[in-house]
């Protein structure tokens, strides 16, 4: 089988001849394996089941100082210490300015312009569009994070508008990635902590779950597979994500979500993709452990398909090279 044929029948519940995997890493993380294994291009080597394509348009980014990195909505990221992702520096949104700030343009033409080549040349691949920050990550970005959840209180019209001019962007988007022979597309929303909904369930059905549905039925009306990255002990929407469309949960976080459960009581109608730990297993456990610990995520979890294995997000800096190459051993070699 091809990774894309593995891709579907996992996603399909069905079981294919090896468990799909994808594996990314941070920038530190990826030069320390770099520089374990000597191989400076070992990455292109890895065996992904994914390719991605993105939906920014070129120079998306900009550096306004050292360190501090505009993106294409205006939301200014410190990146002194986080170097891939940085923590927001400044607010976009104000409670008087929602409807004067604009967002980008999701019909510039140089957001898909490397769409049909990318396509083209890699028949066997399953193509996965990337929509990051897709809902309420963009809305706390662009208004702050305690801003944001006070305003779903206190004032519901403003964040209810905030939202929604997202979702319209959002669905434009959707419309243009799927004009495309793509297989999925993934939203990223993070939506957890450790310990459960950062929001709760009763205002995250009010301000997003209604508005998840409409982003996950846009994809499926056009033939296309449908991926959520929300980190953290999420899992008491699995059943309400299942009824708005969803085929594929990520990071699926074995450290707030146990992953052989989970399986158990919705495998049959939802894949996962994720289930190494990041946080534990990778960082601090034995390559014994790590070994025994992937085996039994492909065996169990991975039994009758629904399952792209992979660490629980890209692998932090602090996990041990050793681990990370028992783990690619294990993968790679079902």
């Amino acid at each position: 089988m091809t990774n894309r044929e593995r891709v579907i029948a996992a996603l399909n519940h069905q079981q294919p001849d090896v468990i799909p995997y994808n594996i990314g890493f941070t920038q530190r993380a990826r030069a320390a394996m770099a520089d374990y294994l000597g191989d400076p291009d070992f990455t292109s080597r890895l065996g992904n089941a994914f390719s991605f394509l993105s939906t920014e348009p070129p120079k998306a980014w900009r550096e306004v100082r050292t360190n501090i990195w505009e993106d294409q909505f205006g939301v200014r990221w410190d990146r002194s210490i986080d170097k891939d992702i940085g923590v927001v520096c400044n607010q976009v949104v104000t409670n008087d300015n929602l409807e004067g700030v604009a967002l980008p343009d999701p019909d510039e033409p140089g957001r898909w312009a490397g769409y049909e080549g990318a396509l083209a040349n890699s028949e066997d691949a399953f193509w996965v569009v990337n929509l990051g920050f897709s809902l309420f990550e963009r809305a706390w970005t662009l208004h702050g994070m305690e801003n944001l959840l006070i305003a779903m209180i206190a004032e519901p019209a403003f964040a209810h508008r905030l939202f929604d001019r997202i979702l319209e962007f959002n669905l434009a988007m959707v419309e243009h990635a799927c004009s495309y022979d793509i297989d999925a597309m993934m939203f990223g929303d993070d939506w957890g902590s450790q310990y459960g909904l950062i929001m709760g369930i009763n205002l995250w059905r009010e301000f997003i779950g209604i508005r998840v549905r409409k982003m996950y039925q846009a994809v499926r009306a056009r033939g296309k597979y449908v991926f959520i990255h929300s980190c953290g002990k999420v899992d008491e929407l699995f059943p309400e994500l299942i009824d708005a469309g969803l085929h594929c949960f990520n990071p699926f976080q074995p450290e707030v979500i146990d992953v052989f459960k989970a399986k158990r009581e919705y495998g049959g109608s939802l894949a996962f993709y994720g289930g190494i730990s990041t946080q534990k297993t990778l960082p601090y456990a034995s390559p014994e452990r790590v070994r025994e610990e992937v085996k039994r995520l492909l065996d169990d979890v991975g039994k009758g398909g629904g399952l792209i294995a992979a660490p629980a997000h890209d692998i932090p800096p602090d996990a041990r090279p050793e681990n990370i190459a028992t783990m690619l051993e294990a993968l790679q070699n079902q």
